[in-house]
């Protein structure tokens, strides 16, 4: 699993205890990540984006005929409920359609929080979701997830975090930013803690898709206290057409539904039918995605392999590798790759750790390729050009 090489675990585990205590005050309605995502990602080699490059209307093979700009979509458009239940293998009842995984995070925090509840939040993670906690006025708690553990839950911690007052615990799985996959004994046990204070579990599996041979099924078919969120955005390469959703048990789903009629009232019918045709020919997308994962992750490792100024262990799978640097500014070196390289990756302190930062896998191969280049030449004049920053990882 991609994680640390730190093999401290006992002191980092009694760390996490004063960690995970300590309540984080509410940030006002707005996610600096995303600002930054939308205002400072944009590269000639953007290794920040954590999804694929976007898929063509050609290699989606649209024709005129698939467009229709306005149809019977209420609570649903009925055949792309269908094809997600075929595609997730649920009933269409446990189903709610979201403008893409962060509007079903929302939808799911909204129907499961109110204000003052208690909320158990994995770090590091995705900004988003803390700051959709916030949003909700929730009071938000954090648990680990430390690299000496490779990234997997600190199940002490959580349990120690626990109370009767906790009404949500919240994860990522895949991690992001990690890529470090949750075993479903863990999510079980989760689970089990979750019920025994009347909580239930969220997780976030936007990322989960890029799990191959076999395939990873969604976590909320182990147990109806477990919600999942995904879309087709970040594995497809499909992110413009905003297909996302959120699996729980049916009377959360409707809740989700009526909560949605206060934002997002009914979506895109044209988004809503090519969702449907990408459905369709998802075996074309997966293999598009499985082939440049497998070899980007295969560059990922030797170029990792090559250096001893950061710490990661290889990558198993997932679209995100999330190293540490050893020594120096990660602020600084995300400065040169812009600066100096026309590269990007993302900063480690919008997931909670200002000491490593996020790559992602998804770009066509030549300028992945390239901005690997790129980003071993930063890392070498961060290090004032020393041959032995870039070089080989001794032993």
């Amino acid at each position: 699993m991609s994680g640390g090489h730190s093999h401290t675990h006992s002191s980092s585990h009694s760390q996490s205890h004063h960690h995970v205590l300590k309540p984080e005050l509410p940030e006002a309605g707005r996610s600096e990540y995303m600002h930054w995502a939308k205002t400072r990602q944009a590269a000639r080699f953007n290794l920040a984006n954590s999804g694929l490059s976007a898929v063509t209307r050609s290699e989606l093979g649209v024709t005129a005929e698939d467009f229709e700009l306005s149809g019977p979509s209420f609570y649903g458009w009925s055949p792309l409920l269908e094809a997600l239940a075929q595609h997730l293998r649920v009933d269409q009842a446990r189903i709610c359609h979201a403008e893409g995984t962060s509007m079903a995070n929302h939808l799911a925090m909204a129907v499961c929080l109110h204000p003052g509840d208690e909320v158990l939040i994995e770090s590091p993670t995705y900004e988003l979701l803390v700051d959709t906690a916030h949003y909700l006025r929730a009071k938000v708690r954090r648990f680990p997830r430390p690299r000496a553990l490779a990234f997997q839950p600190d199940l002490a911690a959580l349990r120690e975090a626990l109370t009767s007052r906790t009404r949500l615990i919240v994860l990522t799985n895949l991690h992001n930013p990690s890529s470090a996959r949750i075993p479903d004994a863990t999510l079980r046990e989760i689970a089990d803690m979750a019920r025994s204070v009347g909580a239930h579990v969220l997780i976030d599996e936007v990322y989960l898709d890029a799990v191959f041979d076999p395939a990873a099924t969604t976590a909320h078919i182990m147990d109806d206290v477990i919600l999942t969120t995904s879309s087709l955005t970040k594995v497809y390469g499909l992110s413009g057409l905003r297909c996302g959703w959120c699996l729980a048990a049916p009377d959360l789903v409707e809740k989700m539904w009526r909560l949605n009629d206060l934002f997002g009232v009914i979506p895109s019918h044209a988004a809503e039918r090519l969702s449907l045709l990408a459905l369709q020919r998802l075996p074309a997308l997966r293999d598009r995605a499985r082939q440049r994962l497998e070899t980007h992750r295969d560059l990922w490792n030797a170029f990792l392999a090559q250096r001893h100024d950061m710490d990661d262990n290889p990558m198993l799978y997932g679209t995100v590798a999330f190293p540490r640097l050893r020594k120096g500014s990660v602020n600084r070196l995300c400065d040169l790759l812009r600066s100096r390289f026309e590269t990007t990756v993302a900063p480690g302190s919008f997931f909670g750790l200002p000491d490593s930062f996020r790559v992602g896998l998804g770009l066509p191969t030549p300028e992945f390729t390239e901005g690997l280049h790129r980003l071993g030449q930063a890392l070498d004049l961060l290090h004032g050009g020393d041959s032995a920053a870039g070089g080989a990882r001794a032993g």
